[in-house]
């Protein structure tokens, strides 16, 4: 047998019937409310038959007030648990694990669709190559804040749970709040969620014991972690390790190892043509970290044919192979690779030649590919940039109107 279609027993005993999953990827398909849509749930049906082991949704956000995009999907009561149990069940009568990845965005929320954004402090976003910085200061979260940030991530885990998904995904990576917490560079505070490595990783922590009080022991609950934030003052590879192993001790089924932020995009910049052809751009990282843990490790960023993902499962270094923006453009790419139809997944996308809009592209180009086969349309990798982007600015003026009228009405309430 193919090695990349051996099981994987998780450490809670479920069982994942092969070694590729699909990472979190945004896909912005929410309604204007930040509902699931149809659109959201046909994209899912459509990987559920790709032979992928396990889907990881792109970000639910845990809180209305603070979205990364504008139409991020948010679960924070159970308003819309009968379009959760669909999306849930969009993998029904397959091998496929649908896990939801719940986030917070802190500070790194975009500043036109928020009126307000909150960190663990005061640290404005460095955006246009970290030479610009945000006009919005995020203000300082208050403990009580934080407690209820905290209750927040674990009642999201708890309905979703409940509406059928097979587990969840907590994003502490690329540059998201769990990640601020965990790095000296945004997290300067002076109490006990601060300072040392121990205080900064308080909150992951408390993250993680809240979900996994209320979703149970047999329930997965993984964690997505920078390898490294690849930023000067920032979360660093030996701090990175210190909390896999604080992780691993607290039980946790999966480490999902990423990195960068949007201020250092490691995850999706520019590499070296070595760092290319090697694929696996982290690889060397969990080459470490599989010295120091038993906790089964998923790796993503770069893996682009099937044989690399092979070597590398073959080899014992990870368990999971994590692929993204592939999904988005083969979205039968499970199956590509185990019959081995497909033997290289690069993609390409399609610029507007305007270095400023083209940063932005690495991630809204994928969605409106996400969107057509939510459509049931076939990838168009012939996709313009332009009608790329201005769509998604429409995206950003809609939400804007929709939050001023929602304001007029409070105040004439």
């Amino acid at each position: 047998m193919n090695v990349l279609q051996e099981e994987k027993i998780l450490p809670n005993g479920v069982i994942l019937s092969n070694r590729i999953a699909k990472s979190a990827m945004s896909e912005n398909l929410s309604n204007k409310h930040h509902e699931p849509t149809p659109i959201l749930i046909n994209a899912y049906k459509t990987w559920a038959q790709s032979g992928a082991g396990l889907l990881i949704t792109g970000n639910i956000m845990i809180d209305s007030e603070a979205i990364g995009e504008p139409r991020n999907v948010v679960v924070k009561n159970r308003k819309n648990i009968e379009m959760l149990k669909e999306w849930a069940e969009s993998v029904k009568g397959t091998n496929t694990n649908l896990w939801a990845q719940i986030n917070h965005p802190g500070r790194q929320a975009m500043e036109q669709i928020n009126s307000s954004l909150k960190a663990p402090s005061a640290v404005p976003l460095k955006t246009g190559g970290r030479k610009k910085t945000t006009k919005k200061v995020p203000k300082v979260l208050s403990e009580s804040e934080i407690l209820e940030i905290i209750e927040a991530f674990a009642n999201t885990s708890i309905i979703l749970k409940e509406a059928g998904f097979s587990g969840i995904q907590i994003h502490g990576a690329h540059g998201y709040l769990v990640s601020q917490f965990l790095s000296p560079y945004t997290n300067i505070r002076k109490d006990k969620w601060g300072g040392t490595l121990e205080n900064r990783s308080r909150f992951v922590v408390e993250v993680y014991r809240k979900i996994r009080e209320r979703v149970g022991e047999n329930f997965p609950v993984g964690i997505k972690l920078n390898s490294s934030d690849f930023q000067k003052g920032g979360f660093s590879e030996e701090e990175s390790m210190e909390v896999v192993k604080t992780l691993s001790k607290e039980g946790i089924d999966l480490i999902e190892i990423s990195g960068g932020t949007y201020e250092a995009p490691a995850m999706m910049g520019k590499r070296k043509e070595s760092t290319i052809k090697r694929e696996a751009y982290f690889i060397d990282y969990i080459e470490k970290v599989r010295k120091i843990t038993n906790t089964p490790l998923m790796l993503t960023g770069g893996f682009r044919t099937t044989s690399v993902m092979r070597s590398a499962i073959a080899s014992n270094k990870l368990d999971i192979i994590g692929i993204a923006r592939p999904f988005a453009v083969f979205p039968n790419i499970g199956n590509e690779i185990f019959n081995e139809s497909r033997a290289n997944f690069t993609t390409k996308i399609k610029k507007t030649g305007v270095k400023a809009i083209d940063g932005m592209m690495n991630i809204i180009w994928y969605e409106s590919q996400i969107k057509r086969i939510g459509q049931r349309k076939k990838p168009n990798l012939e996709l313009s940039g332009w009608s790329v982007f201005f769509k998604y600015l429409w995206l950003i003026i809609e939400h804007k109107l929709i939050s001023k009228t929602k304001k007029k009405v409070s105040k004439n309430v």
